[in-house]
């Protein structure tokens, strides 16, 4: 159960709900709860959840009881946190096909094999044969019937409870163009007794019956398969934590999955590996690729009582962390949670295409007994007046209204999380198409987050190609990713020199001696504490680099300022 203070005396549950099909469903299931005194309920469709805000005189299981009076199941929903959840490689990854278009598939492929031979039987005069009409009857009941099942049963469930979906549309539209045409052929056995008689004072609708369950079943099956790939954009994004920790216990090293940290735990960070929850660094200095979190393309340095996010990647230095928060009071969790919450809340669009979709099924009903009115009293004739009714009922089945929304929602949040995009709510992709003007904080916020070398701007008289080798050769020693961009950016232009005496300082920069000179590289910091200052000029260059965008190093040489590297 996932519970948070909204208002006084209130509380927030969550609710995995089984069995909805369509909006009409989503309004039924808000409406009965809404009638409970204090409750307030937003229900997600492709998500089959629910957010219920319940004061604190209504149990969770009066909400649960509720939702089951109303003809579906209901049950409590866990948080959000990588701890909960499947790993993303044993579970179904996007692209496997999930439990609910599985159970869809071989209907769908008994029904579209059987439709064919019906439809060109059907249309095609040159395709028929004697008797072809009870072929066709054949080929079509299992379609309409086994095929069909889903929504038969869904329509069954809702009539009980005295309501209609769409999926009532979809059961009485393609059962009635079934009968009725079974009706015809049993009525006049000799209907298609010879190819090429005349249809026009006998209609047979079983191709109608078999194309729009099958239509019906590759939609729901397309629907269950882009729930499941939008469902796992949440899963990778809680995926990205670590999922093992090297923790120090008694001064030697336990691996243990990260899940079973707890506050107040030691744990070994080396380079490249995740950091495994949220902490603050105890001893050693590294830099920390926070991109997941800020965007910035440039790792951060960090020390000792710096703060690390678990999720993010350590760069180059050996950490000892101790951590702060674990599970769901990470801060990649509290993403998840975010995200959840994004998926669950209904733009303006979704909440107007439920209200249609509420009185979209009745409407549709009285339209259709409507026609059959009108056309058998303008008429009288029964069987033309009865195929206009079915009609109205075959052509209003489809049930996209209520789908294509929240599932664009759905799909935008979760993909947007997994870009590292967190949208706080779907009403915010909505407002997107009045955005005229984007402002990013940064420039790192729209770079690909791996360095190169951009420019060489040289002091003295040594060529930028000196200066760079000179540079690249010292920085070859670092694992720090501004070190390994001039590195590679250097080895381009051929082998790179030895170094010796090599020192590195985290957060400052590097120094050795290549071919018999003193190198410093790094921060302006950096180079003051080797007895080397820059000149106002060399600060204004530095400057004007810095303004387009760059990161920007300094390149000392034999105790005198050489050059800038920009990145």
């Amino acid at each position: 159960m996932v519970e948070s203070v909204t208002l006084a005396n209130t509380r927030v549950i969550e609710l995995d709900i089984q069995g909805m099909t369509c909006a009409s469903c989503v309004a039924r299931v808000e409406r009965k709860l809404g009638k409970l005194d204090g409750v307030h309920a937003v229900v997600n469709l492709p998500l089959e959840s629910a957010q219920v805000t319940v004061p604190e005189s209504v149990t969770d299981q009066q909400i649960l009881d509720t939702v089951t009076a109303t003809g579906y199941s209901a049950r409590l929903k866990a948080a959000p946190t990588a701890r909960n959840l499947p790993d993303a490689g044993a579970t179904e990854l996007a692209g496997d096909e999930p439990a609910a278009a599985a159970s869809l598939r071989p209907r769908l492929l008994v029904a579209a094999a059987l439709t064919l031979p019906v439809l060109i039987i059907s249309m095609v005069p040159a395709a028929q044969f004697p008797h072809w009409g009870w072929w066709a009857f054949a080929l079509s009941l299992p379609v309409v019937t086994w095929a069909a099942w889903p929504f038969h049963r869904a329509a069954a469930i809702n009539a009980r409870h005295l309501a209609s979906t769409m999926d009532t549309l979809v059961s009485i539209g393609v059962g009635a163009a079934f009968l009725f045409s079974t009706w015809q052929l049993l009525a006049n056995p000799a209907l298609t007794e010879h190819p090429g008689m005349d249809m026009s004072n006998h209609a047979l609708y079983f191709e109608v019956a078999a194309v729009v369950t099958t239509f019906l079943l590759l939609g729901r099956y397309l629907e269950a398969n882009a729930k499941q790939q939008a469902g796992n954009a949440l899963k990778a994004l809680l995926n990205l934590g670590a999922k093992e920790a090297t923790v120090i216990r008694d001064g030697a090293e336990v691996r243990i999955p990260a899940d079973r940290l707890q506050p107040g735990d030691v744990f070994l960070v080396r380079p490249g590996e995740k950091i495994a929850t949220d902490g603050f660094v105890v001893d050693g200095q590294s830099a920390v690729d926070t991109s997941l979190l800020t965007g910035e393309s440039l790792p951060v340095d960090v020390g000792v009582h710096d703060t690390v996010i678990g999720a993010t990647i350590n760069t180059n230095g050996r950490l000892l962390v101790k951590a702060t928060r674990v599970g769901s009071e990470t801060t990649l969790a509290q993403m998840g949670k975010l995200v959840s919450q994004a998926q669950n809340g209904k733009a303006p669009i979704a909440r107007l295409a439920d209200r249609i979709s509420a009185v979209f099924v009745p409407a549709v009903l009285a339209i259709a007994a409507a026609t059959f009115t009108i056309w058998m009293l303008a008429s009288g004739d029964v069987q033309a007046s009865f195929t206009a009714a079915v009609a109205v009922l075959v052509i209003a089945c489809p049930c996209a209204l209520g789908l294509a929304t929240p599932t664009a929602l759905l799909t935008g949040t979760g993909r947007g999380a997994q870009l590292g995009i967190l949208i706080k709510g779907p009403q915010v992709l909505e407002d997107t198409r009045t955005v005229d003007t984007i402002v990013l904080d940064k420039t790192g916020t729209v770079t690909t987050g791996r360095l190169s070398v951009a420019g060489v701007h040289s002091f003295t008289g040594a060529g930028e190609d000196e200066i760079l080798a000179l540079a690249g050769a010292v920085e070859a020693a670092s694992e720090h990713p501004i070190a390994q961009a001039i590195a590679r950016a250097a080895n381009l232009n051929g082998p790179l020199l030895p170094v010796t005496g090599f020192d590195s300082a985290p957060g400052g920069g590097v120094r050795g001696t290549v071919d018999g000179r003193r190198l410093v590289a790094g921060r302006a910091g950096w180079l003051q504490a080797n007895g080397i200052n820059p000149e106002d000029s060399h600060h204004t260059a530095l400057k004007s680099r810095e303004s387009d965008g760059a990161t920007v190093i300094w390149v000392g040489v034999d105790g005198e300022v050489a050059g800038i590297i920009s990145l």
